[in-house]
């Protein structure tokens, strides 16, 4: 379909009010050199913004490399280079999206749902409550526990999340990497509508630094191990570095060994407001992998 851009556009357009115009908004877009490298900019030009892209030059072998959600140094940078109001930053399926406040601050997927709900909530639109997931950070259900608002979480994984969107019939869910679920407008995650959304929450001069800062996130570590097998969490020598780990821990935070779903790696994700406590934790699961 050679149209088929413009069809999109049309259809995340018609989501939002007709006067909904983004003049006088600079906007800087990531797009990964991936699926919205047509689309991000010429939606966002389509609205009246000043767009500053890049990542839109794909040639079949670039997608996502030293770009894109992964890799928010890029967008960063755009943002503090050409001093706009918000920094966009998609993956290379456009279904994931990490922002950059005017101050040069990446916000990532916790950030932006806890925006997200708490203005659904107070338009009433929010049905249920919110799904994350295992990786959510412990703030974020701080935060959500404070506002009353419902949070429950699934597995790693969109598919996971939607299946429990749809159990529990919530309408809104996702991950702390960005992949987000508006179940008011569309059954899967995309990049391009979730950054509609939060540009028309700031249609009234709010800036992405305020609106964007919502809650205050626990300490987080993520390591990614490379390994040849992932079965090796399972092994003796992982399983008992890993109840060490958890006993040291104890209730000053959490830990979460798991395999990568699409990568031959196994991450370990340690939180705690005690950060050496949480480098500690890490380290004794990830010499038990690595040796």
């Amino acid at each position: 379909m050679e149209d088929a851009n413009d069809k999109y556009i049309k259809i995340l357009k018609s989501n939002f009010p007709s006067n909904f115009k983004l003049k006088g908004i600079k906007i800087a877009i990531d797009c990964a050199n991936g699926a919205g490298y047509k689309s991000g900019p010429k939606l966002l030009k389509s609205l009246g913004a000043k767009v500053y892209n890049v990542g839109t030059s794909p040639n079949g072998l670039n997608i996502n490399q030293n770009c894109g959600s992964t890799f928010p140094k890029k967008i960063k940078h755009l943002v503090k280079k050409y001093r706009v109001n918000l920094g966009i930053s998609l993956d290379g399926d456009a279904d994931r999206i990490i922002l950059c406040d005017e101050k040069g601050t990446i916000v990532d997927g916790d950030q932006i749902i806890a925006m997200l709900a708490n203005r659904w909530k107070r338009k009433k639109i929010l049905k249920g409550g919110v799904i994350g997931t295992l990786m959510s950070n412990y703030g974020l259900q701080k935060y959500f526990r404070e506002k009353k608002i419902n949070f429950l979480r699934a597995n790693v994984g969109d598919r996971y999340v939607k299946e429990k969107m749809q159990k529990k019939k919530f309408n809104l869910g996702g991950e702390q990497s960005g992949h987000i679920i508006l179940g008011k407008f569309a059954t899967t995650g995309d990049g391009l509508l979730v950054a509609l959304e939060v540009l028309f929450s700031m249609r009234k001069g709010k800036k992405a630094s305020e609106l964007l800062n919502v809650f205050k996130p626990m300490p987080q570590i993520l390591e990614n191990i490379v390994v040849k097998d992932k079965n090796i969490i399972n092994g003796l020598k992982c399983k008992k570095a890993i109840k060490k780990a958890n006993k040291i821990m104890g209730l000053k935070g959490r830990l979460l060994v798991r395999k990568s779903g699409t990568e031959p790696k196994i991450r370990i994700m340690g939180e705690s407001h005690n950060k050496n406590l949480i480098i500690k934790c890490v380290k004794i699961i990830k010499r038990s992998i690595k040796n």
